[in-house]
Protein backbone atom coordinates (compact mmCIF):
# COMPACT_ATOMS: atom_id res chain seq x y z
CA UNK A 1 0.00 0.00 0.00
CA UNK A 2 1.70 3.52 -1.04
CA UNK A 3 2.06 6.48 1.52
CA UNK A 4 -1.30 8.78 2.45
CA UNK A 5 -0.75 11.59 0.12
CA UNK A 6 -1.70 14.26 3.32
CA UNK A 7 2.04 13.50 5.15
CA UNK A 8 3.73 14.00 1.66
CA UNK A 9 1.91 16.93 0.95
CA UNK A 10 2.56 18.53 4.56
CA UNK A 11 6.44 17.50 3.90
CA UNK A 12 6.69 20.43 0.80
CA UNK A 13 8.33 23.38 1.14
CA UNK A 14 5.70 25.32 -0.44
CA UNK A 15 3.06 23.79 1.65
CA UNK A 16 5.11 24.79 4.74
CA UNK A 17 5.41 27.92 3.32
CA UNK A 18 1.48 28.75 2.81
CA UNK A 19 1.51 27.72 6.16
CA UNK A 20 3.84 30.11 7.87
CA UNK A 21 2.05 32.73 5.58
CA UNK A 22 -1.29 32.00 6.59
CA UNK A 23 -0.54 31.87 9.82
CA UNK A 24 1.69 35.42 9.88
CA UNK A 25 -1.12 37.42 8.03
CA UNK A 26 -3.56 36.38 10.48
CA UNK A 27 -1.11 37.69 13.04
CA UNK A 28 -0.55 40.96 11.34
CA UNK A 29 -4.62 41.22 10.46
CA UNK A 30 -5.12 40.78 14.09
CA UNK A 31 -2.69 42.80 15.13
CA UNK A 32 -3.97 46.09 12.94
CA UNK A 33 -7.57 44.91 13.83
CA UNK A 34 -6.60 46.24 17.42
CA UNK A 35 -5.82 49.53 15.46
CA UNK A 36 -9.29 49.50 13.48
CA UNK A 37 -6.95 48.98 10.34
CA UNK A 38 -7.40 46.16 7.96
CA UNK A 39 -4.27 44.94 6.06
CA UNK A 40 -4.84 46.45 2.38
CA UNK A 41 -5.96 49.94 4.09
CA UNK A 42 -2.41 49.11 5.48
CA UNK A 43 -0.62 48.76 2.98
CA UNK A 44 -1.87 51.74 1.26
CA UNK A 45 -1.21 54.12 3.97
CA UNK A 46 2.21 52.98 3.72
CA UNK A 47 2.76 53.33 0.24
CA UNK A 48 1.43 56.69 0.57
CA UNK A 49 4.34 57.73 3.49
CA UNK A 50 6.50 56.46 0.97
CA UNK A 51 5.62 58.00 -1.82
CA UNK A 52 3.90 60.87 -1.31
CA UNK A 53 2.55 63.15 -2.91
CA UNK A 54 1.85 60.42 -4.84
CA UNK A 55 -0.68 60.13 -8.29
CA UNK A 56 -3.26 57.77 -7.39
CA UNK A 57 -2.43 55.95 -10.80
CA UNK A 58 1.28 55.93 -9.73
CA UNK A 59 0.22 54.14 -5.72
CA UNK A 60 -2.10 51.75 -7.84
CA UNK A 61 0.56 50.35 -9.35
CA UNK A 62 3.20 50.45 -6.71
CA UNK A 63 1.04 48.36 -4.63
CA UNK A 64 -0.61 45.85 -7.29
CA UNK A 65 -3.65 46.93 -6.43
CA UNK A 66 -6.72 47.52 -9.16
CA UNK A 67 -8.05 51.10 -9.34
CA UNK A 68 -11.39 49.94 -8.57
CA UNK A 69 -9.99 48.37 -5.35
CA UNK A 70 -7.26 51.13 -4.74
CA UNK A 71 -10.76 53.90 -4.69
CA UNK A 72 -12.75 52.24 -2.20
CA UNK A 73 -9.52 52.22 -0.12
CA UNK A 74 -8.34 55.49 -0.50
CA UNK A 75 -12.21 56.40 0.36
CA UNK A 76 -12.02 54.51 3.16
CA UNK A 77 -8.42 56.54 4.21
CA UNK A 78 -9.73 59.44 3.28
CA UNK A 79 -13.05 59.41 5.31
CA UNK A 80 -11.11 58.37 8.24
CA UNK A 81 -9.22 61.88 8.00
CA UNK A 82 -5.86 59.27 7.86
CA UNK A 83 -5.31 60.84 3.74
CA UNK A 84 -6.21 63.54 1.53
CA UNK A 85 -6.19 63.56 -2.66
CA UNK A 86 -5.97 66.83 -3.78
CA UNK A 87 -5.05 68.12 -7.48
CA UNK A 88 -1.41 67.34 -8.56
CA UNK A 89 0.67 69.91 -8.61
CA UNK A 90 2.74 68.08 -11.50
CA UNK A 91 -0.49 67.45 -13.64
CA UNK A 92 -3.33 69.24 -12.30
CA UNK A 93 -5.44 66.64 -13.88
CA UNK A 94 -4.24 63.54 -11.29
CA UNK A 95 -5.35 63.22 -7.66
CA UNK A 96 -1.82 63.03 -5.34
CA UNK A 97 -2.52 61.67 -2.56
CA UNK A 98 -1.15 62.54 1.00
CA UNK A 99 -0.84 61.54 4.79
CA UNK A 100 -2.28 63.40 7.34
CA UNK A 101 -1.20 63.91 10.53
CA UNK A 102 -3.43 61.33 12.69
CA UNK A 103 -2.58 58.99 9.34
CA UNK A 104 0.90 59.24 9.95
CA UNK A 105 0.57 58.52 13.84
CA UNK A 106 -2.00 55.29 12.93
CA UNK A 107 0.54 54.31 10.69
CA UNK A 108 3.32 54.12 12.84
CA UNK A 109 1.10 52.13 15.40
CA UNK A 110 0.33 49.83 12.98
CA UNK A 111 4.15 49.09 12.14
CA UNK A 112 5.05 48.73 15.99
CA UNK A 113 1.51 46.22 15.93
CA UNK A 114 2.69 44.11 12.54
CA UNK A 115 6.48 44.07 14.28
CA UNK A 116 5.18 42.43 17.18
CA UNK A 117 2.84 40.29 15.27
CA UNK A 118 5.86 39.08 13.03
CA UNK A 119 8.00 39.04 16.30
CA UNK A 120 5.35 36.12 17.50
CA UNK A 121 5.89 34.54 14.29
CA UNK A 122 9.38 34.02 14.49
CA UNK A 123 9.82 33.38 18.37
CA UNK A 124 10.65 30.00 17.62
CA UNK A 125 13.69 30.85 16.46
CA UNK A 126 17.09 32.14 17.77
CA UNK A 127 18.20 35.97 16.23
CA UNK A 128 20.50 34.67 14.14
CA UNK A 129 17.74 32.02 12.35
CA UNK A 130 15.41 34.67 12.28
CA UNK A 131 18.46 36.93 10.21
CA UNK A 132 19.20 33.56 8.12
CA UNK A 133 15.47 32.55 7.44
CA UNK A 134 14.40 36.08 6.56
CA UNK A 135 17.67 36.20 4.01
CA UNK A 136 16.18 32.56 2.68
CA UNK A 137 12.87 34.07 2.35
CA UNK A 138 14.15 37.26 0.44
CA UNK A 139 16.08 34.73 -1.99
CA UNK A 140 13.15 32.09 -3.05
CA UNK A 141 10.71 34.95 -3.24
CA UNK A 142 12.13 37.05 -5.90
CA UNK A 143 12.16 40.42 -3.96
CA UNK A 144 15.95 40.97 -4.10
CA UNK A 145 16.60 44.36 -4.65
Amino acid sequence: MSEAPLPAIRSLPSWLLGRAAARGRALVAEALAAEGMKMWHHVVLSAVRDLAPVAQADLGRSVRLDPKDLVGILNDLQSAGLVVREPDPRDRRKNAVSLTDEGARLLRRCEKAAREANDTLLAPLSSAERDRFTALLIRISGTQS
